[in-house]
């Protein structure tokens, strides 16, 4: 398996170097080429299949005898130590994809330690030490945190905005310590995101540290994330319907995930792009104009993101054409007075607490199912557990809710931040002394 640039597809590079040098040089993002085909009896055998066993044979497809089949096996059985199980809300009808039983309790667990355990096997084989840096609006950190910390030979250095995550989000970024570096950023997530972009680009820098992100920049990220997919389809084909996921969405990076593995064959009928008021994607299906926008705070933090970098992965998996995105893909967005009434519905109709993103994804797989009006299995994916935002879904719902104790244990533990404004040479100053 090779990487190229969507900038410069003509040019590939190892799967090692799209791992430890995420961004390519031309600033586009890397796509792993040639997408192997799984086929029609590859899903027809995973029904009672885990998604470590999914994983792996997914894994083995994309690395073929660059990694072996031991090590893969390994590796994908050490990342998903955890299930992504279905819950039916109506049966055959309306399901949610629960991806938050890993560590940090989100569904970014999957991609993180999934890329710690490629990174820790090439740091052993080749001795060296990567420096990955992540923004983050939320989950992302607590995961990337959780699945890199006390890895041998790396350091992660978090970014995030300063009032802008939960406080049992922010616990998770600034409270493991070790190989674990927060910085509190006086800014938003964009601003975050600027900074490890702009990181990775610089020479004098470079020359310094190896850097790394861990961000859905990473196109490691994102292929394991689509494996979850997978593990979805097989546990709803038993209804033999065509199968519709509702993806909450802020960086498009789940969301291409789900694309990738339909272009590697998976039946997936439609896909909706779930959004709050930051709805750049939901307005470009709309008009066909693609417009970023400075990011608007809502109760949704994790989906708070007003320039999505993986939409020009999306939108190249769609050959860049405005036709065929809009065929494979709709838009809802939802604001916050509507994410509450939607949360207080869902637990009202269904008995089911959802945390304000898998909210606004159950609202737009409703959304979409009741205006197309045909015969279709959906699924909404879970991405976190209402826990992590126990202040708003207790306000909300008028009851407390219990957090799992490997949450709770976080709160009384000291946040230890280095705070900055969002100015990069001010970043690049605190990074080189906080590894020094």
């Amino acid at each position: 398996m090779r990487f190229y640039s969507t900038n410069s597809p003509q040019q590939t590079v190892s799967a090692e170097e799209a791992l430890f040098h995420s961004l390519p040089a031309d600033k586009g993002l890397y796509m792993p080429t040639p997408l192997p085909h799984l086929g029609a009896d590859f899903f027809e055998k995973i029904a009672g299949q885990s998604l470590a066993d999914i994983g792996f044979e997914i894994s083995k497809a994309l690395f073929g005898d660059e990694i072996s089949t031991a090590d893969l096996e390994n590796l994908t059985h050490q990342a998903f130590s955890f299930d992504t199980p279905i819950v039916e809300l109506e049966p055959g009808k309306t399901s949610v994809l629960e991806l938050f039983h890993g560590p940090s309790l989100a569904f970014k667990d999957v991609g993180a330690r999934y890329m710690a355990g490629l990174m820790s096997y090439y740091s052993n084989r080749n001795d060296k030490e990567v420096n990955i840096l992540v923004a983050t609006s939320g989950d992302t950190g607590g995961a990337v945190a959780m699945g890199f910390h006390n890895v041998p030979g790396v350091r992660v250095s978090i970014l995030y905005p300063t009032g802008r995550v939960s406080e049992l989000q922010e616990k998770q970024l600034t409270t493991l310590g070790g190989n674990i570096q927060a910085f509190e950023v006086d800014g938003s997530f964009d601003d975050c995101q600027a900074i490890v972009k702009q990181a990775f680009v610089d020479p004098e820098l470079n020359t310094h540290l190896s850097l790394s992100s861990a961000n859905s920049i990473n196109i490691f990220r994102l292929i394991p994330q689509g494996f979850y997919y997978v593990r979805a389809y097989g546990q709803v084909r038993k209804y033999s319907k065509p199968v519709v996921f509702s993806t909450p969405s802020g960086n498009f990076g789940n969301l291409s995930a789900g694309a990738m593995v339909q272009q590697m064959g998976l039946p997936v009928a439609h896909f909706v792009a779930a959004t709050n008021l930051n709805n750049v994607v939901p307005a470009y299906i709309k008009t066909g104009l693609y417009a970023t926008k400075p990011s608007v705070a809502t109760v949704s933090n994790a989906m708070d993101v007003g320039s999505p970098s993986n939409f020009v992965r999306l939108s190249h998996l769609y050959s860049d054409g405005y036709d065929r995105f809009k065929e494979n893909v709709s838009g809802y967005f939802y604001d916050d007075d509507e994410t509450r009434a939607g949360m207080q519905r869902i637990d009202d109709q269904y008995g089911y607490v959802a945390c304000p993103h898998t909210a606004i994804g159950i609202m737009g797989l409703e959304a979409y199912l009741a205006e197309t009006k045909l015969d279709y299995t959906g699924v909404a994916l879970a991405t976190a557990h209402p826990s992590k935002f126990k202040p708003l879904v207790e306000e909300v719902l008028g009851r407390p809710i219990r957090v799992p104790e490997r949450l709770a244990i976080l709160a009384d533990r000291d946040k230890q931040s280095i705070r900055i404004p969002a100015d990069y040479e001010v970043f690049k100053e605190s990074l080189l002394q906080s590894v020094s």
